[in-house]
């Protein structure tokens, strides 16, 4: 038997993880065919089937599941073995690979993104934007960024960008001019309203929140959709009523596109952290990425 490639390996465990090809193809930047050549060139050398494929998942069989489960550690350990050469250099090279959600791409990241790479020029940083719960260590990034209700109890969670923020309504001038303000949430029943669907279907209801008191709608209206331009750009065409972060709509506020409604029941909640497992042996990516973020909360602080 002529022993199988470790990146055909590698790719078998990613594509496990995934449960999909095209999935685990996004995650590692390759195309879904050269991850489903590489599994057929593994299953060629070994001689048996390594996964279950139909046209709506894939599973290991029961060879691949006690291949992948002996795979992972060694996988994980040779990892760290090539993270160790870090110690040589003068400043940290290497891969940092981090899940994070669309609002904090587009409007949080981009700063610190800037200041960390021109401070270690020696690391690549890749970031997946998705509003998807996943896990993010067995879909194989560094870390993630999300809010304190989806952080896993057993992760370490530090702050990263704003402290606190918030959801805010607002409307179109010419859609309030035609159907009114509302003055109260419960208002909002009797509104065109345009929401937002994450990518697993789920779409959330309104929540409002004024002196403790919390109040949940489910308005109606001419669109759901997954991304935020979308939504923006109905509601300044007057379409109907928007609710979401505050900085998604910030500029269309203040060149007056939009108007505030229902300021007084604006919820604010905690910013977004970034979350990590506990090792012992942290790559020297993710490490420095940490330090670079308490050193820039110090330095905000001081």
């Amino acid at each position: 038997m002529i022993e199988p490639d470790l990146s055909d390996l590698s790719a078998l465990v990613a594509v496990a993880r995934a449960r999909s090809f095209r999935a685990a193809a996004t995650l590692r930047g390759v195309s879904a065919s050269s991850l489903s050549e590489a599994i057929r060139r593994l299953e060629a050398r070994l001689g048996m089937r390594m996964l279950n494929r139909t046209t709506r998942s894939v599973t290991p069989t029961e060879a691949g599941a006690l291949l992948i489960g002996r795979l992972s550690p060694a996988l994980g350990e040779i990892a760290t073995a090539l993270d160790t050469l870090n110690s040589l250099r003068d400043s940290p090279a290497g891969t940092l690979k981090l899940n994070v959600p669309t609002i904090a791409a587009q409007k949080i990241l981009s700063p610190i993104v800037n200041r960390f790479l021109a401070t270690y020029p020696g690391i690549n940083l890749e970031i997946s934007a998705t509003d998807t719960f996943i896990d993010v260590l067995a879909a194989g990034f560094d870390a993630g960024i999300r809010y304190d209700e989806s952080i896993e109890r057993d992760m370490i969670a530090i702050p990263i960008g704003p402290r606190s923020q918030r959801f805010v309504a607002a409307g179109a001038p010419s859609y309030l001019a035609a159907h009114g303000k509302p003055e109260h949430p419960h208002d909002l029943v009797h509104h065109a309203c345009i929401r937002h669907r994450f990518a697993s279907g789920y779409v959330p209801p309104w929540e409002f929140e004024r002196n403790g008191k919390l109040v949940k709608i489910a308005p109606n209206g001419p669109l759901i959709a997954t991304t935020a331009e979308l939504q923006l750009g109905a509601a300044i065409a007057g379409l109907g009523l928007i609710y979401t972060f505050e900085e998604l709509l910030q500029d269309a506020l203040e060149r007056g596109a939009l108007a505030p409604i229902l300021v007084p029941w604006w919820q604010s909640f905690t910013g977004p952290r970034l979350y990590y497992p506990s090792r012992k042996h942290m790559p020297a990516p993710l490490r420095a990425f940490v330090d670079f973020i308490k050193s820039s909360e110090k330095n905000d602080q001081g």
